[in-house]
């Protein structure tokens, strides 16, 4: 049974539920594959599910344009492939902290919700840092970490800065998790501090 409190993790396989982002995924890892000259591996995405005294909220980076459901616990916006486009709602992201919110494609999680800490002080520092996490240009690595930023971006960097211990986290069947180490990058040269009242 699940504990009351903490944070447990999700891996996506990317494009569970959407024929083109699956094909762009596809070509992507093809042709990094090809440049790192290795086999092509499944990409994930990830997203967070946080409960605490016995409400539950779900933490992910998506499209502004994914959902019209109006109180969806929108933080941070940013650009999706370059700040110009950005002004366009087909080019921006945004980071929600939705309360009794939905994660789209969680039945195709695989291993389920995967616990991280289960702790009431680890998620009031998740849910508080929500809002401080970086909103540079989806796609692009304009931090400098030597990976672009993205959805998995966020959900490193609020792990790392929350203070927990991800030696042993990794994608699932030999995946890959584009993005990933940006968020630790990001989050181990501006540490970030949370008051998890």
């Amino acid at each position: 049974m699940r504990a009351a409190d903490g944070v447990w993790l999700y891996w996506l396989p990317l494009g569970a539920g959407g024929h083109l982002v699956r094909f762009n995924g596809r070509v992507y890892e093809s042709v990094t594959a090809r440049h790192a000259r290795r086999p092509p591996q499944p990409l994930f995405h990830t997203a967070l599910e946080v409960r605490l005294a016995g409400q539950r909220w779900v933490v992910e980076m998506t499209p502004v344009w994914g959902n019209s459901v109006p109180d969806r616990g929108v933080v941070a916006e940013g650009a999706v492939g370059a700040r110009l486009l950005g002004r366009s709602r087909l080019f921006r992201y945004e980071v929600r902290r939705w309360r009794d919110g939905t994660i789209g494609d969680v039945a195709a999680a695989v291993g389920g919700a995967r616990p991280m800490r289960t702790d009431p002080m680890t998620a009031r520092a998740v849910l508080a840092l929500v809002p401080s996490v970086p909103a540079v240009t989806w796609g692009r690595d304009e931090l400098r970490t030597g990976e672009m930023w993205n959805s998995n971006s966020l959900v490193s960097w609020l792990l790392a800065s929350s203070g927990q211990d991800l030696a042993s986290v990794a994608p699932p069947t030999a995946g890959r998790a584009p993005g990933w180490h940006a968020g630790l990058v990001a989050a181990s040269r501006h540490p970030v501090s949370a008051d998890p009242r």
